[in-house]
């Protein structure tokens, strides 16, 4: 069943007021209802490479192994959804492409991205990510974060050492614990939840929530949320105003209609009268 007509997916990348180069990469298929964004690192431009190979290589992964899953069923060893399963499958599998690119090229040694997938399927989600990169979701007019940053700092936090506010002004927010390609393995952070009409979905770099509050990219999406479009370019715009030191992307997606693979007498009604 294609999303088409059910997720709007759109998203802006920019390479900030300070840097020359843009290192994040972005990417969707509006068809599979997915949305990929990475943030890559690496000298002399691994981070580009790394960050394209990641979203080229779940993109690929996921258009093959999404169609050949019998929506509903459960992974027996995890309790995750097997769509969860594919998507961890994915971004392990562009670890393993990263990680022997860098192997074979010299100057890509060590190169890594960050990574965070959303994945919509049967009025579900499914949110996996690596690093520092957020998601956030809007419902009723509410921003909430959906994701953990895997940073030293975020440790930190959870240890007591510092507050969140704290946090907010350090200095060394961006050293980031895990990464897809640094190793030959990595562990990916897999959520699933109900996904609801109207619900909006922010994908970021954190060159946008390093420059701008919560509170401001609340405002943001929820001031211009008729036009996703519009929200992508404010929230691009305000990260640069508010310094823009380093690359911001921005992807957003927002339920337009229930979408149950087996559909049931409601959702066909609400899509008669959509």
């Amino acid at each position: 069943m294609s999303l088409k007509d059910k997720i709007h997916i759109t998203g802006l990348t920019d390479s900030g007021v300070v840097r020359d180069h843009n290192e994040d990469s972005i990417s969707s298929n509006a068809d599979l209802g997915l949305a990929v964004l990475a943030d890559g690192m690496g000298g002399h431009k691994g981070g580009e490479v790394a960050s394209a190979l990641a979203v080229d290589s779940i993109l690929n992964s996921l258009s093959e192994s999404l169609g050949q899953i019998k929506t509903g069923e459960i992974d027996d060893e995890t309790g995750y959804s097997l769509e969860s399963m594919a998507v961890e499958a994915a971004i392990k599998q562009a670890n393993t492409v990263i990680y022997q690119a860098a192997q074979k090229n010299k100057q890509y040694e060590g190169m890594g991205t960050t990574i965070v997938v959303l994945l919509f399927y049967d009025n579900r989600i499914t949110i996996a990510h690596v690093g520092d990169s957020r998601l956030y979701r809007v419902r009723d007019n509410k921003l909430e974060l959906m994701t953990r940053d895997h940073t030293l700092l975020q440790e930190l936090v959870d240890r007591g050492f510092y507050t969140p506010e704290e946090a907010q002004k350090s200095l060394n927010k961006n050293l980031v614990t895990r990464a897809v390609g640094v190793s030959p393995t990595v562990d990916v952070d897999l959520t699933e939840d109900m996904a609801v009409v109207d619900d909006i979905y922010l994908l970021c770099s954190d060159g946008l929530n390093d420059m701008i509050s919560d509170d401001l990219i609340e405002d943001c999406i929820i001031n211009f949320k008729d036009n996703l479009d519009t929200v992508a370019a404010e929230l691009i715009t305000q990260a640069k105003q508010h310094g823009g030191k380093d690359n911001v992307s921005a992807l957003l997606a927002k339920v337009i209609k229930p979408f149950p693979v087996n559909g049931n007498w409601l959702s066909r009604i609400f899509d008669l009268f959509s």
